[in-house]
């Protein structure tokens, strides 16, 4: 449907969302994160940092 006003937003505030969604998106990738094979939370952020770090590294 079409609005009388459009609404308004802080665009940088918005990209950086975008980005952090994109993100998490790609760590979903990895099927050990995404399954959550590892039950400890330190092995599994552990498992999020070594994802994190390959992604930044390709």
């Amino acid at each position: 449907k079409f609005r009388g006003k459009p609404i308004k937003y802080d665009k940088r505030k918005y990209k950086r969302r975008n980005r952090i969604e994109i993100m998490f998106g790609r760590l979903k990738d990895w099927r050990r994160v995404a399954t959550r094979y590892d039950r400890c939370p330190t092995i599994f952020f552990s498992a999020i940092c070594l994802a994190a770090t390959v992604m930044f590294w390709l």
